[in-house]
């Protein structure tokens, strides 16, 4: 059965609904059948399309009757009348409001009840009159912080994540190379260099018939509008709201081409210096000496001509490779097919999807020969953090299910909160027992830098803790990471032979890369850990080795790239 809306489109209605009718002021009830049922599919293992076909979804926990009529209208039609005419009774501008963090349905209902707020702009000029202090549930410190989202929204508007960005832009791109006319085709631009955050899409194709490649360019059916057509370059509006740029040359200035449209422009502007230093003058047709141009078959070929190891596209951002490149270092960045395991995963023991078995299961399919099982602890109720009874259960169940699999190594470990005290969660008579323990802040954001690193520091300085998970607690596009002296952490964790997480989770993406580099200069091992709450989260390893490849990281900087009996070294030094 061909489907209009997959799950994901299904479940970003439904919760839609759920938001339209807390505003509307529905039945709390009715209110919490469409969200349960919107989170239902987010966390759905069984196909959709199977679960349709054969008239299976009210087997789905979650979904009732009624529901499921409106998911059955949702996939097969595409749409539903009962959730156009809700958002009918509201103006388009007012989902605007939804961006703002912590600003839930309640207080929007309030604010568009009370002082017919409909729009991001009328909500700023609202709190710049000061006119939230005297509403129900508002005052001084919500205005303030709502002042603060507003700032944060119009920042990010039009950016997209990169897990986002991608799969649009190799859809695309697959497209591209399957017409005749197209000889070469690439991602270029920041996406290209793995940007864990991008505004646009970049493509690149060599052809010697520009206008028919254009033409096939604007007539994909996935085309929302053509923002401009020429016969070099064409900007579409992808229907999933991005904007992708198709640049096409001749397939003897693609090399140039490639390398021009991928840099930085602070990367594209020191190179050109290099060839200028070399009486030669480079741009994105070629590499030119007087009017002639030299013979480059690939990007390689292009960096050999001016006298420099090749740097990876991900590196080209001006921050010290073009120096490197000239001194003829050799780029060995960290692979996928590096990582031997991870550590940081979540179980149904707290807030994760799958059993300890089916995460085992999972990390032996991909290849991995060890899995550091970290569930939450107890003081993070809300993520049904593990009491010191559920903890020996969980300690027997992973001596059960590593009977059976002696094919891969599983660590028990703990992802345990840092108190704003800074002790971990858990007496140290508890803390002993486990292989490794993730430190992770999870509340209190609000505190000054030094107060945070502090209690940071004092949570590193324990003697059972192995390393500080998603160090500042960033949610990409949704939350600001927290205040923190990031080179005290990571000197200290030098000090204390300690490691530091590079949270591989694609809306964390934590450590940035920009501060990597750091760690790697103090020789602080990272550890690229997927902090998988289900099993395909676990391929989430892949956009945390992009991080750990834009920050610089060879194998030899990576915690997880060491075999079984490396890593138990390892976390016994990092007690010691």
């Amino acid at each position: 059965m061909k489907l209009k809306m997959d799950r994901n489109e299904v479940g970003s209605v439904l919760e839609e609904i759920s938001l339209l009718l807390e505003l509307k002021g529905e039945n709390p009830f009715k209110i919490r059948a469409y969200g349960n049922a919107a989170r239902a599919l987010d966390e759905l293992d069984e196909d959709f399309g199977d679960l349709i076909e054969n008239g299976k979804l009210t087997s789905i926990k979650g979904i009732g009757k009624g529901i499921e009529e409106s998911i059955l209208g949702l996939a097969i039609e595409g749409k539903l009348l009962y959730h156009q005419e809700l958002r009918s009774e509201f103006p388009k501008t007012l989902f605007e409001l939804f961006k703002i963090p912590g600003l839930g349905p309640k207080k929007i209902k309030v604010l568009y009840d009370k002082l017919s707020i409909k729009s991001l702009g009328e909500l700023e000029y609202a709190c710049l009159e000061n006119r939230l202090l005297k509403l129900p549930g508002f005052g001084a410190k919500t205005q303030e912080k709502i002042l603060e989202g507003i700032e944060y929204v119009k920042r990010n508007l039009g950016r997209f994540l990169f897990k986002e960005a991608i799969l649009v832009a190799n859809a695309v791109l697959n497209e591209v190379i399957s017409w005749k006319e197209v000889k070469r085709a690439s991602l270029a631009g920041s996406l290209r260099r793995k940007k864990e955050v991008v505004k646009d899409i970049d493509l690149l194709c060599s052809s010697e018939k520009p206008l028919e490649v254009m033409k096939k360019f604007v007539s994909m059916k996935s085309v929302s509008s053509i923002v401009v057509q020429g016969t070099t370059k064409t900007s579409i509006l992808h229907q999933e709201g991005i904007q992708i740029d198709l640049r096409v040359v001749k397939d003897k200035e693609f090399p140039f081409a490639l390398h021009h449209f991928t840099g930085s422009k602070e990367h594209n502007t020191a190179m050109r210096s290099r060839a200028k230093a070399m009486g030669l003058k480079m741009n994105e047709y070629g590499l030119f000496k007087g009017k002639t141009s030299a013979s480059c078959k690939d990007e390689e070929s292009l960096f050999k001509k001016l006298k420099m190891s090749f740097v990876p596209p991900e590196l080209r951002e001006d921050r010290g490779e073009i120096e490197l490149a000239k001194e003829k270092h050799v780029f060995d960045l960290v692979q996928r097919k590096d990582l031997r395991g991870f550590f940081h995963c979540h179980t149904t023991y707290s807030d994760g999807k799958n059993t300890i078995e089916e995460m085992v299961q999972a990390a032996i399919e991909r290849g991995l020969k060890y899995i550091g099982i970290s569930d939450h602890s107890q003081t993070a109720f809300y993520a049904n953090g593990l009491t010191e009874a559920d903890l020996k259960k969980q300690r027997k169940e992973i001596e059960r299910v590593q009977k059976k699999h002696s094919d891969i190594r599983i660590f028990w470990g703990i992802e345990s909160d840092i108190l704003p005290s800074g002790k971990l969660d858990y007496p140290e008579n508890v803390l002993k027992e486990f292989d490794f323990v993730v430190a992770s802040v999870h509340a209190q954001f609000q505190m000054t830098e030094e107060a945070m690193t502090e209690r940071c520091l004092k949570a590193l300085e324990n003697k059972y803790c192995t390393m500080v998970g998603h160090p500042t607690g960033r949610i990409l596009l949704a939350r600001e990471g927290f205040k923190i002296n990031l080179h005290r952490l990571m000197d200290r964790a030098q000090e204390l032979g300690k490691y530091v997480e590079l949270n591989a989770n694609p809306y964390r993406l934590d450590l940035d890369w920009r501060v990597l580099s750091y760690a790697k200069e103090k020789g602080v091992l990272v550890s690229i850990n997927p902090d998988a709450h289900r099993v395909d989260g676990i391929d989430d390893l892949d956009f945390g080795v992009n991080m750990a490849r834009k920050g610089g990281l060879s194998k030899n900087d990576v915690l997880n790239t060491r075999s079984v009996s490396e890593v138990e070294k390892c976390l016994a030094q990092a007690r010691s």
